[in-house]
């Protein structure tokens, strides 16, 4: 499935009182306070468009609700990134840990251990826990052919 949310709009529009945006024609969205830019970011920088938008919130220069309306997105996701915002800060967003939830290649003396394990018949769960991967990297690892399971 296509990811279609947030929508950025074209020309500017308030989120708030004090606080607007806009997509140039680069493909930058740019955030206005009071008149003047702040943040930018590509339009397809999900992470950054998390990170701008709960730092506004926490800053007190929109709501939540806000946020909501002018880019069409739902209040879980709005909250999500405003609860990783106050526990993580920018690290949660730009960090080693913003990779969580993301693919993982097996390489190296890792790869070699999983295969000699899938050699001796042992199951990908029990392996992807043993290893500390997730068991749909071994099982992609398999379906891409560099692990082979027998």
């Amino acid at each position: 499935m296509q990811l279609q949310l947030p929508l950025f709009p074209s020309g500017t529009t308030l989120i708030s009182d004090c606080l607007g945006v806009y997509l140039d024609g680069d493909g930058l969205v740019q955030y206005i306070v009071n008149g003047l830019p702040v943040f930018a970011h590509p339009k397809a920088d999900l992470n950054a468009f998390r990170y701008i938008t709960s730092n506004f919130i926490h800053r007190k220069l929109c709501r939540k609700t806000e946020v909501q309306h002018c880019f069409h997105i739902s209040e879980d996701s709005v909250h999500r990134a405003y609860k990783k915002f106050v526990e993580q800060g920018e690290a949660g967003f730009f960090g080693e840990d913003a990779r969580k939830g993301k693919a993982h290649k097996i390489t190296g003396e890792k790869r070699e251990a999983i295969q000699k394990k899938l050699d001796k018949g042992q199951s990908v769960n029990s392996i992807a826990k043993q290893e500390g991967v997730r068991e749909s990297a071994i099982r992609y690892g398999i379906k891409q052919a560099y692990l082979k399971k027998r």
